[in-house]
């Protein structure tokens, strides 16, 4: 599906996840079937997801961090994969510059940085370093609850 400018004004409408969609037809002058199916499309493609998103910053004993992975493989995107299926892990990105990964991950009471390095991080081999960035406090940063 070629993501046209009204896919990308839907997608913006979407931000406010409680819109119905004959709001957002309204507003973009389109029909509310157009809506529906384009958002289905996306669903179905895999472009979009339409979901609760979490302040970590207002979770009684809840931690974000941010950690940069160094690999001692080239094989990334396999290594990408599995380090998505942690638990924990929010997102993992493949990046350019001195981390081969950078993974954002939800930490808890119970199951803090300790457990997630060595309960989770322990199960992938070829993890050369890690370095962890404690986010102190987050700006436009919403995350799925996953725990």
């Amino acid at each position: 599906m070629k993501i046209d400018r009204t896919s990308i004004d839907i997608i913006k409408h979407l931000r406010d996840g409680r819109k119905s969609f004959g709001q957002i037809a309204k507003e973009l002058d389109v029909a509310e079937n157009t809506v529906r199916s384009r958002v289905n499309r996306l669903m179905a493609q895999g472009v979009l997801d339409i979901s609760g998103l979490i302040d970590p910053d207002a979770l009684p004993r809840h931690q974000s961090v941010i950690i940069g992975v160094k690999l001692t493989t080239v094989d990334l995107i396999k290594k990408g994969e599995e380090f998505s299926t942690l638990r924990g892990v929010v997102s993992v990105s493949v990046v350019t510059g001195r981390f081969d990964l950078i993974l954002v991950v939800l930490l808890k009471e119970g199951f803090g940085l300790l457990e997630f390095y060595t309960e989770e991080v322990a199960k992938i081999a070829g993890v050369q370093s890690v370095e962890t960035f404690v986010v102190y406090k987050g700006y436009n940063f919403k995350l799925p609850y996953i725990l």
